[in-house]
């Protein structure tokens, strides 16, 4: 053995410690072989469980990688896929546009999941109506007008029969997270949805929890794959019931129905629905909590429609889980700003913001049916879906079609950056399309059928 003779320990936990110290001190780097699990075994005089053990918490924690027949290895700390604009156009982005300049290319990014942000209610005219007495510590954590309004807000998904308490966070993926971190420790199984939402894959890897992949087709989340994760003993469940993020999928309602009665068994699994896209979306809300859960939340955030900036979701739930979530938000720690309430609840209660997040809502449908109609037009089967980007399957593997569509000038994204476990991904694109006119969107639609070749 090399570097790795190194590794000293007596315990799984002391074992992964040492392989940690020796990657942070440079003495073991991405790339780096760690000895067979029988080898380091026998050079540490341990059971070789014990180091299974070891590089399984290694690889929970995302600082080893298992390459299978090539051993496992130290993992390359490079920066993991996000959304938003693409990072190698991110320094040539001028604010307030949309085109990026890289070398040698101008660029359409076509990748960004972004709302639009000339749809955004105008925040200047209730700003200056925000104001009030300052808040102190230990006073309630929600503005008392946005509970109310929210209070209404989130019980029209939910069925009647389960009690509800609410909370704020600083958006959805703050929520997600907190609710993880007070249910789960490193290493649990979490259920996520196949193609997934990018923050969800993170939170989980960053959080040392364990992504079990539920498939998801034209309907959602399917029956079997969530049936085969309860198998596998996930404890937590994390699902988007419409405008699916990538593929725009919603839940039907036989689905839904189905998917309750699959977690009917599963009462204290921790089920979390992320309606991200809510007042925007076309389609009704079809939940998974069936009334009999024990254990669950349903997240609203504000970011799609009054922008990512507002940094702001509801969160409702069951009284323990909202209870464990709230000692986590207690004032002078982490609540979230009750001027930053206020200016939500300006807004969702104001009937000119409204009436914009509508006409927003039918902009992003419009113009993903339209793109969904060009590309069947050149006979690529897609469906508009639901939500700010369109999901297109093709014949060919994606990254190559996404690699040539650089030189045709549009940054896209390639289905393999969602991808848990469902290779049939990796022939798809994620398209943010409702920006492009009509004549733009034409020309992405050519562009990309040349790209396939």
């Amino acid at each position: 053995m090399t570097t790795a003779t190194e590794i000293t320990g007596a315990t799984a936990t002391e074992i992964a410690g040492s392989v940690r110290a020796l990657a942070a001190r440079g003495e073991l780097r991405p790339g780096d072989a760690l000895p067979p699990v029988r080898a380091l075994a026998e050079h540490l005089g341990l059971n070789r469980n014990t180091v299974v053990a070891a590089y399984r918490q290694l690889a929970q924690a995302g600082v080893v990688v298992a390459r299978g027949r090539t051993g496992t290895r130290i993992a390359d700390r490079a920066r993991v896929a996000q959304e938003g604009f693409a990072p190698d156009a991110r320094e040539g982005l001028a604010p307030g546009t949309r085109e990026a300049v890289v070398p040698g290319a101008l660029l359409r990014d076509v990748g960004t999941g972004n709302p639009d942000p000339d749809l955004i209610p105008d925040l200047a005219a209730a700003l200056g109506r925000i104001a009030g007495r300052p808040v102190l510590y230990g006073e309630p954590v929600i503005e008392p007008g946005l509970a109310d309004w929210a209070d209404e807000w989130m019980r029209e998904a939910l069925d009647p029969a389960l009690p509800v308490r609410l909370t704020i966070t600083s958006g959805a993926s703050d929520g997600v997270e907190r609710l993880l971190a007070q249910t789960l420790t490193r290493g649990d199984a979490v259920a996520l949805e196949d193609p997934c939402f990018l923050t969800s894959m993170n939170t989980v890897r960053l959080g040392g929890y364990r992504a079990v992949p539920v498939p998801v087709d034209a309907e959602g989340m399917t029956v079997a794959g969530l049936r085969d994760a309860l198998g596998a003993g996930v404890r937590a469940v994390v699902c988007t019931p419409r405008a699916q993020n990538p593929t725009g999928a919603s839940l039907s309602a036989e689905r839904a129905a189905a998917l309750r009665e699959v977690l009917a068994d599963h009462p204290y699994a921790l089920v979390i629905e992320d309606d991200h896209f809510s007042m925007l979306s076309a389609q009704p809300y079809r939940s998974l909590i069936g009334p009999g859960h024990r254990r669950w939340a349903l997240i609203r955030s504000v970011s799609k429609f009054l922008g990512p900036d507002m940094c702001l979701a509801v969160v409702a739930s069951d009284p323990e889980t909202a209870d464990t979530l709230a000692l986590r938000l207690r004032p002078g720690t982490a609540w979230v700003s009750h001027l930053l309430q206020r200016l939500a609840h300006l807004q969702l209660t104001d009937p000119a913001a409204l009436a914009r997040i509508r006409a927003a809502g039918s902009h992003y449908a419009e113009r993903n049916a339209a793109f969904a109609r060009l590309m069947r037009d050149r006979g690529l089967p897609t469906d508009a879906g639901d939500g700010l980007s369109t999901w297109v399957r093709l014949p060919v593997p994606a990254r190559g079609v996404a690699e040539r569509l650089l030189h045709r000038g549009w940054l896209a994204r390639a289905g393999d950056e969602f991808v848990l476990a469902d290779p049939a991904a990796a022939s798809c694109l994620r398209l943010t399309v409702h920006a492009l006119d009509d004549a733009h969107q034409a020309r992405l639609a050519d562009d990309l059928v040349a790209a396939m070749g």
